[in-house]
């Protein structure tokens, strides 16, 4: 005899479902934190960029795994208490700290309707699907790529540098690679030395190891060295090595500086080399008119990384690649397996997947928010948006030339400002006004070397900082300065 539907429900017990049994409830609970977290964002400017976290907050979260289920009201009580008023500071205007975009109302909305789907982008056929690939079309067009050129969401320019030195080596090698390996094929890089940690990074877990890069010399400007670019590569051909990739910057991450793309792009083409870019922030530079020109070069890139989450505004996290051989690109991550078959029809269709772009399966819905980002506020208004974090560090750079007791220490080229205060031991006197400038909740720049001079280096990146934020950093500055040295 065959087991009713009421032997089966009474077999497996009483339903485990995660929902609530009251929705309404939920519902008002739900609302309770869109309001607050709205109130956070549009209050930003009454709190502190950054606060130290107490020893018996950080204690708090030392607790054993938890069993038994909670309130969730509760639940968001200790958020609120415990966790809000610790973040990172970068939805501050004061913050300038590193390349951190501020992130817009708008993303927060857009994030909660895709966790709303909780869709999963790795592949298949559904709209979340469409909306990546209508971002992919966008970019394109924004960097004049052609229509076979391929682009991926991932979680930010440093993974997206490790696929592109993939592609790059698979393009290099043939598809084979990626069953025999590298064997002795001596591949050799090229980046400057100005470059972000992350390429060293990326050669190192592509296999092809740290000593494979060549870190090239710098010209006045913070820009790679054209000249000794193409000498060290015409020696490395002469040792017998096999020169394969060059990585420009556009936005270098000490300075903003921009390399030659135009002149990079000329070399790879008569050398044979890929030519990727590494354009984290600075490459959605081509939105605004003003920076497009100095980006000459970039739509002759092999390929690209950047980051919809920094000048873009787009909530973290959205990186993004771009390789213009869409074919090259499928080749060098797509792995056919059979729970993974696809059809011409119902949900398994639609393919190419994302998950043939890149090592992950499990991919979030990141294009959403972009989505809503740049239709709700369009391309015009983020280009002036751009525009005008540039015009703020250029009064920065005015203003610490006007005074005296301030010393600038690179060209500013973008949005990025690296200065210090003068004073005996100024390496030292400056990391501690910074951590003073941190702990005081004004504002919170970072630090980085200048030909061994340590820098305040600030970079104004989100769209609520104003003229009023760079003079409250000058302002702090010195006083800091100034109680540090009596």
């Amino acid at each position: 005899m065959s087991t009713t539907r009421r032997e089966a429900a009474d077999a497996l017990g009483h339903s485990e479902t995660l929902d609530p049994q009251d929705w309404e409830e939920l519902r008002a609970q739900g609302h309770r934190m869109l309001d607050d977290m709205l109130d956070y964002i549009a209050k930003v400017r009454e709190r502190p960029v950054w606060r130290p976290i107490p020893a018996a907050v950080r204690g708090q979260f030392q607790q054993a795994l938890p069993r038994a289920p909670s309130d969730l009201s509760d639940v968001y009580g200790e958020f609120s208490e415990l966790i809000a008023p610790y973040a990172t500071g970068n939805v501050h205007p004061g913050f300038m700290g590193w390349v951190h975009g501020g992130g817009t109302p708008v993303g927060v909305l857009a994030e909660m309707l895709a966790a709303g789907l909780n869709a999963n982008c790795g592949g298949r056929n559904h709209m979340p699907i469409e909306v990546e690939r209508q971002i992919v079309r966008w970019v394109r067009q924004l960097f004049g790529f052609p229509e076979t050129a391929s682009g991926v969401f991932v979680t930010g320019t440093s993974m997206a540098n490790l696929m592109a030195v993939l592609v790059a080596r698979t393009a290099t090698l043939g598809t084979e690679v990626r069953q025999r390996g590298l064997g002795e094929a001596g591949l050799t890089a090229y980046t400057s030395v100005a470059a972000h940690g992350c390429i060293a990074q990326a050669m190192d877990l592509s296999g092809l190891g740290r000593d494979a890069l060549r870190r090239i010399g710098q010209d006045a400007a913070h820009r790679i060295d054209v000249t000794a670019l193409r000498a060290r590569i015409a020696e490395d051909r002469a040792a017998g090595r096999a020169p394969f990739l060059v990585i420009g910057t556009a936005g270098a991450v000490d300075t903003g500086a921009i390399d030659d793309l135009d002149a990079l792009a000329e070399l790879c083409r008569g050398e044979k080399l890929w030519f990727h870019i590494d354009g984290a922030f600075g490459a959605l530079g081509m939105l605004s008119p003003q920076i497009a020109p100095r980006l000459k070069g970039l739509e002759r890139a092999d390929s690209i990384a950047f980051d919809f989450h920094k000048w873009g505004q787009v909530q973290y996290d959205a990186g993004f690649l771009m390789v213009r051989d869409g074919e090259r690109h499928r080749e060098t991550f797509a792995a056919p397996v059979a729970y993974l078959r696809r059809e011409t029809r119902g949900l398994a269709a639609g393919s190419p997947w994302p998950c043939d772009y890149g090592p992950d399966l499990s991919r979030g819905f990141r294009a959403l928010k972009t989505w809503f980002t740049l239709k709700t506020y369009g391309t015009d208004k983020l280009g002036a948006m751009i525009e005008r974090t540039c015009a703020l560090a250029k009064y920065l750079e005015r203003k610490i030339a006007a005074e005296p007791r301030l010393e600038l220490l690179a060209p500013v080229a973008l949005n990025i400002v690296c200065f210090r205060f003068r004073g005996d031991d100024p390496n030292h006197l400056n990391a501690e006004i910074v951590a003073d400038l941190h702990e005081s909740g004004i504002v919170a720049p970072s630090t980085t070397t200048i030909h061994g001079a340590l820098a305040i280096r600030a970079a104004i990146v989100n769209h609520r900082t104003d003229v009023q934020d760079v003079d409250a950093l000058i302002e702090a500055v010195l006083r800091f300065g100034e109680a540090r040295v009596k």
